[in-house]
């Protein structure tokens, strides 16, 4: 395994646009994290977003970062706040997610030169958060808005780059893409807890590569 040295900002949101996928993952089982991760790297998914829900998530970065291979993107999310932001960024992870728009967070990534996406609803947070300097706007929760709303905002605003999370699945991730997501954010429908738990790595390895399959094809309709 080699390090993979941290990215600048406009490198990482390439690398998301062109990966196409974060998985987001949420464990309560720290222990099935490393499997996880294999299973997903099986399947042709290689950007994970560590949650800060995971039980000692900053410390969890810190050990993954540095043993991921080349081509990998390891990022934090859950971040409310710029001492969390700070954490994460020393810890190793190359992009920042949350799930509310704080523009301290934002100026915390800037200073630091590392991808930051806050989380928004509405046309009007949505390009608030752009114009205060975010990489990619988390749209969240993605469930009650729906693919058409993408390409709604995006008509008048084409400059965006948006990631639905929440209400994202295997099978509709197409539709998102199609509807002008650079890439979608997807925790459980992906991450099947009942499979984690039982150490079957394989399912999530299947769903991983049916999801990346769905994201290239919708992208070849594009």
């Amino acid at each position: 395994m080699t390090n993979l040295t941290r990215s600048p900002r406009a490198d990482v949101v390439d690398a998301i646009e062109r990966l196409g996928v974060v998985a987001v993952i949420r464990l309560k089982d720290a222990g099935a994290l490393r499997g996880t991760i294999d299973a997903l790297a099986a399947g042709g998914v290689r950007a994970l977003e560590v949650t800060m829900t995971v039980p000692g998530a900053v410390e969890l970065i810190a050990e993954i970062a540095p043993q991921l291979p080349a081509g990998f993107l390891v990022g934090a999310g859950t971040v409310l706040d710029a001492p969390t932001a700070k954490r994460v960024i020393a810890a190793g992870a190359q992009f920042v997610v949350s799930p509310v728009l704080s523009r301290q967070v934002i100026d915390e990534c800037h200073d630091a030169d590392v991808t930051v996406m806050p989380g928004c609803f509405s046309p009007t947070e949505i390009f608030d958060a752009w114009t205060a300097g975010a990489d990619v706007v988390k749209v969240f929760p993605a469930t009650a808005l729906g693919p058409t709303f993408f390409k709604d905002i995006r008509a008048p605003l084409p400059q965006l780059k948006l990631m639905p999370t929440g209400g994202v699945s295997i099978e509709n991730a197409g539709d998102w893409i199609r509807a002008g997501a650079v890439a979608v954010g997807i925790g459980s429908a992906l991450l099947d807890a009942r499979a984690i738990a039982d150490r079957r790595f394989d399912v999530i390895t299947s769903g991983a590569q049916r999801l990346v399959a769905n994201v290239a094809a919708a992208r070849a309709q594009r």
